[in-house]
């Protein structure tokens, strides 16, 4: 689980900025959400020419780079991205894990490689280092969560809603935090267990209905709905209408 309560962000306080790139759409979406949840702005692509073109318009600080692409490999990429920004800080996942290969890519200019298959949480840590070492961050020391009149300290773990303490358990606190962090998004039972749970594709989706269920009875028991059920695609909590 996520423990870190500040954000990094650039010194303007603007968010930092991070490109996934991979073609199976499951882990980008997985890894996305997991950057995401660490505050920051994420764009993906699931090609080398697409990975070039957005890297263009978005301008990331770094980069989460796979060595196989269906165009062309790794390894172009990285060589057609430094070409527009000679210091941009790369992090490759591969799927090989051939000493060569590991050489390969940190020989090409990568910053730092994860094998698959890998934990989400190690690929958050590596992108959080590579940032530290290579872009000029600060901290944001707000640790305080808020949706509507809900709102969440990350720090001393206080859950209140419209002025109303709401005690929870560790894991219904977890669940809440991610929602909390991504107000307004729809959040499938797969992202929510990898995220919380931290179980791989598949699992006890039924746990994410038993939770779900004890949040709303908190949360939103005697008032207006936040929780949401979006049939077939998940959960999303957002404002009261």
């Amino acid at each position: 689980m996520p423990t870190n309560a500040a954000t990094l962000k650039h010194t303007d306080g603007s968010n930092v900025r991070v490109l996934v790139v991979d073609d199976e759409s499951n882990l980008t979406e997985l890894l996305s959400m997991a950057l995401r949840y660490e505050g920051w702005d994420i764009k993906s692509a699931g090609t080398g020419s697409s990975a070039v073109r957005v890297a263009k318009e978005f301008k990331p600080d770094t980069v989460v780079l796979d060595m196989m692409l269906p165009d062309f490999d790794g390894m172009e990429v990285l060589r057609r991205l430094r070409d527009d920004d000679p210091t941009l800080p790369v992090l490759f996942l591969t799927a090989r894990d051939a000493v060569e290969d590991r050489i390969a890519g940190l020989t090409a200019g990568g910053d730092d490689y994860v094998t698959k298959p890998f934990s989400l949480e190690e690929v958050v840590a590596r992108v959080r280092a590579l940032l530290r070492r290579s872009v000029q961050l600060t901290q944001e020391s707000s640790s305080t969560l808020v949706v509507g009149d809900l709102s969440l300290d990350e720090d001393s773990h206080e859950v209140v809603r419209d002025g109303t303490e709401i005690s929870l358990t560790a894991t219904e606190f977890e669940l809440l935090r991610f929602m909390m962090r991504n107000p307004k998004r729809v959040l499938s039972k797969t992202q929510i267990l990898d995220r919380v749970w931290h179980y791989d594709f598949g699992g006890q989706a039924n746990v994410v209905e038993l939770y779900i269920s004890y949040l709303r009875k908190k949360i939103d028991a005697g008032r207006s709905p936040m929780i949401h059920t979006m049939r077939g695609a998940g959960y999303v909590l957002k404002p009261a209408a």
